[in-house]
């Protein structure tokens, strides 16, 4: 019996520099929102995180601490699965670059790219970031001028290169024989890529800086470092491991289990969800790597923006962050899923505030949602005794109909704020609703009382709607809703539309977000 493809969906696998925030949260919980949205159609589903646990700031890391790589390394592996488990992320498998599986699938694909007569040995030298752990070009670099300190040769302000995202990294100058990959010669392939599938790297702006650095001119890249002792052993070259980007990139590919078979019931990966500040990685390097090895390219790559604090990209290394285990505690993981993807653009960047939390909070969750779902169950065990009446549908019923048009439309397209956006307006028009029709009062007139029974069917059909909608974003939370409505688990996409819940017991639990005064 044939196995389905699955729809295999990644993100960047985190370097283990240090623990988990807010920069890293962002990427995990819009993939696992896009992952959860997928399975909510019905679709077979293959989720994977990881970690990139080799490389020379690894290794510097270890040995300051006094302890090995594998014990640094280790360490922070459990930190970020914690983590990960504590925000209610979905994913089917966590590959780490130090296991086995990983060695095999990097190794394999440089053999391959070797047979295919793409690489090849000369010496490299250059500016390298220890942060990026990436080789720059002069034109990758910004310039500083700086006061030297006293005793220090050269004049007294001096020009000095940084890495824009490291900026207070000294570069390194290195220079040492390396293995080459011909990048080169792959340029028109990648340019036809772009122009016969422009899925291929999404959004847009993205696709077209990708664009722009290859008609720019490639040039061939290292993928090899001589005489480093932390990283994947070079296939026949004892002198020399695969350089780290190089192997990062192939764990998308070993967490397949490639190259044993069965691997293709995953690969090609349908979406590799990264941030865009490593677009030259993903969508030069790897697909011309994987040109070279003969081998499926991923469907697409969407490369998020970032989260802003204060005026700046969050960064540890840059000293600028928020504690994420603050953000979890401050109104609970699933209102921080919230209010990222709502605040911050999937297409784009967006800023980070306590204060802009608070009021999303409060006013979208508690006040919006929350008392629409604590009002209309509290109304049906009042007036019904706790079971969804059987009611004509009203117009709010024909609201959700065209609401998930446009949900549907947001979420597959991967604009999850768009999504969050149109779930939230169908619980603006129920509130609404509730104003226009005000069942209590319809409870005092016996005359009323089927209207009464249409107002609080269509508002149970209307948090069923808002339940799955609102899935991928809270998990924890609308599973909640869905036992308070009945439902043994939150309805498939498909079921919404001509949900019929009468007869459903409803339970008023203790509030899906209770007010910060009450908390």
């Amino acid at each position: 019996m044939n196995q389905p493809h699955f729809r295999y969906i990644t993100t960047a696998i985190d370097y283990a520099n240090g623990p988990p925030h807010l920069g890293h949260a962002l990427e995990k919980i819009g993939a696992d929102a896009m992952a959860r949205y997928h399975r909510l159609k019905g679709e077979p589903v293959h989720f994977v995180l990881g970690m990139d646990e080799h490389g020379l700031k690894v290794l510097q890391s270890a040995q300051e601490r006094g302890i090995t790589p594998q014990e640094w390394v280790d360490d922070l592996a459990a930190t970020f699965a914690e983590a990960w488990a504590d925000l209610h992320i979905s994913n089917d498998d966590f590959i780490r670059t130090t296991e086995h599986r990983h060695r095999r699938g990097a190794q394999e694909l440089v053999r391959r790219m070797r047979e295919a007569g793409d690489l090849y040995t000369s010496t490299y030298a250059g500016y390298y970031c220890v942060g990026c752990e990436a080789y720059k070009t002069e034109d990758d670099l910004e310039s500083r001028v700086e006061e030297l300190s006293p005793g220090e040769p050269g004049p007294e302000r001096a020009t000095r290169l940084r890495c824009p995202l490291h900026r207070s990294r000294e570069l390194e100058w290195m220079a040492e024989e390396n293995w080459f990959f011909r990048l080169s010669r792959y340029q028109d392939q990648l340019l036809d890529l772009l122009e016969e599938r422009p899925e291929f790297v999404q959004p847009e702006i993205r696709r077209n800086e990708v664009r722009r650095v290859i008609e720019g001119g490639l040039e061939d890249i290292s993928i090899s470092r001589a005489r480093l002792e932390w990283g994947v052993p070079w296939p026949d070259d004892k002198e020399h491991v695969i350089y780290v980007w190089t192997e990062a990139l192939s764990n998308y590919l070993s967490a397949t289990g490639f190259p044993e078979p069965g691997h293709e019931r995953y690969w090609p990966a349908d979406t590799h969800v990264i941030g865009k500040d490593i677009t030259r990685f993903h969508c030069v390097y790897w697909p011309a790597m994987l040109m070279s090895a003969e081998l499926p390219l991923p469907r697409s790559v969407w490369a998020h923006g970032f989260i802003n604090f204060g005026g700046g990209k969050m960064s540890k290394s840059e000293g600028v962050s928020a504690t994420l285990e603050e953000a979890m505690e401050r109104h609970g993981p699933d209102a921080l899923r919230y209010y990222l993807l709502r605040d911050v653009p999937w297409n784009g960047d967006g800023d980070f505030s306590w204060d802009r939390f608070d009021h999303v909070y409060t006013a979208e969750l508690a006040n919006d949602l929350g008392n629409l779902a604590s009002r209309s169950i509290s109304m049906i065990q009042r007036y019904r005794g706790g079971v969804v009446p059987t009611g004509q549908r009203t117009d709010l019923d024909q609201r959700i109909t065209d609401t998930l048009v446009r949900y549907r439309a947001a979420m597959d397209a991967n604009l999850l704020h768009q999504g969050i956006a149109t779930a939230m307006e169908l619980a603006a028009a129920a509130n609404a609703f509730v104003g226009e029709r005000a069942p209590w009062e319809q409870a005092k007139d016996p005359a009323l009382s089927q209207a009464l029974d249409s107002t609080l069917a269509s508002l149970a059909r209307v948090l069923a709607a808002l339940d799955t909608m609102l899935e991928p974003f809270m998990p924890e939370r609308m599973r909640v809703l869905a036992s308070e409505l009945g439902l043994e688990a939150v309805p498939m996409l498909a079921d919404v539309a001509n949900l019929d819940l009468t007869g459903r017991a409803v339970t008023k639990g203790e509030g899906l977000f209770p007010r910060p005064d009450r908390k």
